[in-house]
């Protein structure tokens, strides 16, 4: 499966805990957006909201060719599609353990747009400057070799 879009800021803002596979509901017009890789997932995140999954702050942006009167706005909510076992789990996590919710990537799957939900723990700024450090060491690395 090939991704559509990452969020390469989550991977490095936060500590992944535990990853799970979701569904999103979408109009016509943010598939067709999608499929012209026209997405950005860098600022967004979930939020339970009376015991639904929501992604907020997700960008779909317009399509020259769609028709204007029948467009999708370009930052509204999106459902995510959990089921109520999944979703009462997270919220026991989020609300005990300092937990958050964010969406690492989006791919097709079937046809179907799919994304990667993850249960993450913020980082220190210590972890932040370590990870900096390993990534130029391993950069250095593939250089010499």
């Amino acid at each position: 499966m090939k991704s559509i879009a990452e969020n390469k800021k989550a991977r490095f803002e936060y500590h992944i805990i535990d990853t799970l596979e979701c569904g999103l509901v979408l109009q016509g017009s943010e598939v067709v957006a999608i499929r012209h890789g026209k997405i950005n997932l860098k600022d967004s995140f979930v939020r339970i909201i009376k015991g639904e999954a929501w992604l907020l702050d997700s960008h779909i942006g317009h399509m020259n060719t769609a028709n204007k009167y029948f467009t999708h706005e370009q930052r509204r909510a999106r459902k995510l599609l959990l089921h109520r076992m999944q979703i009462d789990k997270l919220v026991g996590k989020i609300s005990t353990s300092g937990y958050t919710l964010v969406i690492l990537n989006l791919y097709f799957k079937k046809g179907m747009v799919k994304g990667t939900l993850a249960l993450a723990k913020g980082k220190n700024l210590s972890d932040k400057r370590q990870a900096i450090k390993e990534r130029d060491l391993k950069r250095e690395a593939r250089e010499y070799c």
